[in-house]
């Protein structure tokens, strides 16, 4: 069953992650990452606080944008493979949303919104056509790694706007990893990456004004060394980031943060999503990581 932020806090313990490293024990490890080139980006309605249709949209800017975070994670010596983006399925670029993959296993997404929906299959028979046996189409609405993010052998879920809590039982069954609920309680954090990203597997960074206080003393008591990121730099989408270990690539005009992490011993690599933001979506966003 997955912890509920209600939960005495003295049943946590056993999945309470060790000591964070020093920084010079920081180490990047080498991730293999899904995207999705935004060839037909939009904003052409609204299903979150960060999407007004009336706002122009530079699509050629939003791909340039995109291939420079193609182009760091390959810098860093990572693997990126590209999902074919799908006319008609301008979200499609956030491929985050698509699934939940840890050990090999794929847990698929099954999206709250109509205009979303049909993102869940093609992303699920994307890995079936590359030999992933173990592909589960969900009963429970979730958003994929939108709301499920892996730190070592736990899963931090949110809930709130878009996952349903009945999910994380479903991927916890499916998966066999514990599978720790938190509330998401401010709608332009409306998916957990937006709010919170795993720096390693030992330590997060997060938005405390996300999160309701059950949950906030959830994260203290788990990650008591948390990088707590400022309104500023949340509201910039500073907390939707990747971090391989040691390379953080985060949003350029998340500064603040940006700073915290480099006295804590990471590698910021700073990177401009302005033009996906406008959809919502930051680095994180278009990123799925494939952990076989």
């Amino acid at each position: 069953m997955s912890l509920s932020p209600a939960m005495e806090p003295s049943s946590l313990p056993h999945l309470v992650p060790g000591p964070a490293r020093a920084p010079a024990e920081r180490e990047a490890l080498r991730r293999h990452y899904l995207m999705c080139r935004p060839d037909h980006f939009a904003v052409t309605y609204a299903i979150n606080p960060w999407m007004d249709p009336a706002v122009s949209v530079d699509r050629q800017r939003a791909v340039e944008q995109w291939e420079a975070l193609r182009a760091a994670y390959v810098g860093l010596g990572h693997e990126v493979s590209l999902i074919d983006p799908i006319e008609g399925l301008p979200d499609m670029v956030f491929a985050a949303n698509g699934a939940l993959v840890v050990g090999g296993r794929v847990y698929g997404a099954r999206f709250t919104h109509a205009e979303r929906a049909p993102e869940g299959p093609a992303y699920a028979e994307w890995f079936r056509r590359r030999g992933f046996a173990e592909v589960r189409e969900p009963l429970h609405t979730n958003e994929g790694e939108g709301d499920f993010l892996t730190i070592g052998e736990i899963i931090l879920a949110g809930t709130g706007f878009r996952t349903d809590v009945t999910a994380h039982q479903e991927a916890q069954e499916f998966l066999g990893r514990p599978v720790v609920t938190l509330r998401l309680i401010d709608p332009r954090f409306y998916h957990l990456d937006t709010a919170l990203f795993p720096l390693g597997d030992d330590n997060v960074a997060y938005y405390p004004g996300a999160f309701s206080p059950g949950s906030r003393a959830v994260l203290e008591r788990m990650f008591p060394d948390a990088v707590l990121a400022c309104g500023t730099d949340a509201a910039v989408l500073g907390l939707n980031a990747v971090c391989d270990g040691r390379n953080v690539v985060v949003n350029l005009e998340a500064s603040a943060l940006i700073r915290q992490l480099e006295r804590q011993g990471y590698r910021p690599v700073a990177v401009d999503l302005s033009e996906l933001r406008k959809a919502g979506g930051g680095p994180k966003c278009c990123t799925l990581e494939i952990r076989a």
